[in-house]
């Protein structure tokens, strides 16, 4: 059991039956009246968020959230399979439970596979990938005095924004969880 008054960015909890992790939270002390904890919690399962409010002496039970690393084989459809890199066992996931999560992940690569009470809701990708550019248009440089951007495609099909200076076939590394440039890869 976890109380309000312990809540942390990032902890899971079971709130009304589901899975929620908490993105953001605050104590508040008012002048008059009893203090409480003001968050934003996302549900696990169907990735709403919500804004709610708690007395800080409020318990609920911990949501316990098993990560299993898997590698990642092909999509058929609207399935995405994935294999236990230790036991071989393979499953399919929904493209429902997977979302954006593998549009910057290639076939072969190990991603975390998330699940609450066996039922697989997500996917996890590495927080930093390094894939190439198959499609951009020429950069020139001296267009701009400031960092200009132009869209890239993806080894992945995947589109992000880079400088530029970035040509097709060269190697960027990307923050997956915000879909960012971070600079070129390292040889």
């Amino acid at each position: 059991m976890i109380s309000a008054g312990e809540f942390r960015n990032g902890v899971t909890m079971e709130y009304e039956g589901s899975p929620f992790v908490i993105l953001e939270f605050q104590h508040v002390k008012p002048g008059k009246g009893a203090a409480f904890v003001r968050t934003k919690i996302r549900n696990l399962k169907t990735g709403a968020v919500l804004e709610k409010t708690f007395r800080p002496n409020e318990k609920m039970p911990r949501a316990h959230i098993e990560r299993q690393d898997m590698q990642y084989l092909y999509s058929d459809g609207d399935l995405f399979h994935f294999m236990n890199t230790e036991t071989f066992d393979q499953i399919a996931v929904n493209a429902s439970d997977v979302g954006d999560a593998l549009k910057f992940v290639k076939e072969n690569d190990t991603v975390k596979i998330l699940s609450y009470e066996g039922q697989v809701f997500g996917i996890e990708p590495d927080l930093f990938v390094e894939l190439e550019i198959t499609e951009t248009e020429p950069g020139f440089a001296g267009n701009t005095a400031q960092g200009a951007t132009k869209p890239a495609i993806l080894e992945t099909g995947a589109q992000v924004q880079v400088p530029l200076f970035i040509n097709q076939n060269e190697v960027i590394k990307i923050d997956t969880r915000t879909g960012e440039y971070l600079g070129r890869a390292k040889d």
